[in-house]
């Protein structure tokens, strides 16, 4: 067995474990209506999914200060639609395999932990550490928490998400970053902000901590 390169794993949740994009899609107008901000236009998705969340943002005229009552009303609308939302084929594997060979795993996510641990299930007992309800920006301080509570050496711990702000906290919390091409954001912008590992499938993260 190959030494492995990192001894924490640190995931996001929407996008890169859990497959929450359908009903993101799904529930945005109503969020958009409610909170007085622009809608989705799906003919251009492909287009959103290469801006970053500031991009956004300011493309959907949604202020800073909505960010907080908009992500507590998309907590309470999954929270009641919770048996919708299902991980990423494999990733159940991803798991069971890191912790098995010895690997923490600990979840850093703006979504709430009552509705991370209902979809992991059982499963939710292979995490270490939950910092959940993360302020759209404010995930740097609380991967910095993380790692720091679990004693690992900063070199030695990987952030994985699948959106742009993801690898930006990573990097501002001095860890390093993973991007899945499965989420939300597109692949080829994920990669031009310069993550130390990009996984294209999930069957090219098990590979890649298999050592």
């Amino acid at each position: 067995m190959r030494q492995r390169q990192y001894d924490l794993l640190i995931f996001d949740f929407d996008g890169t474990l859990a497959d929450s994009f359908p009903f993101f899609l799904d529930v945005f107008d109503t969020l958009a209506d409610a909170h007085r901000f622009r809608r989705l236009d799906r003919a251009r998705l492909d287009e959103l999914r290469g801006l970053d969340t500031v991009q956004l943002m300011a493309h959907l005229g949604l202020p800073r200060w909505k960010l907080l009552p908009v992500a507590v009303h998309f907590r309470a609308l999954m929270a009641a639609r919770i048996g919708e939302i299902a991980l990423f084929d494999g990733i159940r594997d991803v798991l069971h395999e890191a912790a098995a060979r010895g690997t923490r795993l600990a979840v850093v996510s703006s979504n709430s932990e009552a509705n991370v641990r209902r979809v992991l299930g059982t499963d939710a007992m292979l995490f270490s550490q939950y910092e959940c309800g993360a302020a759209l920006f404010g995930k740097p301080r609380k991967l910095r928490r993380v790692a720091q509570a679990s004693g690992v050496d900063g070199a030695r711990v990987l952030c994985i998400g699948d959106e742009v702000r993801d690898i930006e906290a990573a990097h501002a919390a001095g860890l390093h970053a993973g991007a899945v091409g499965w989420g939300y954001a597109r692949p080829d912008v994920l990669r031009s902000r310069g993550p130390q590992r990009m996984f294209d499938t999930v069957a090219d993260l098990a590979t890649a901590l298999e050592g």
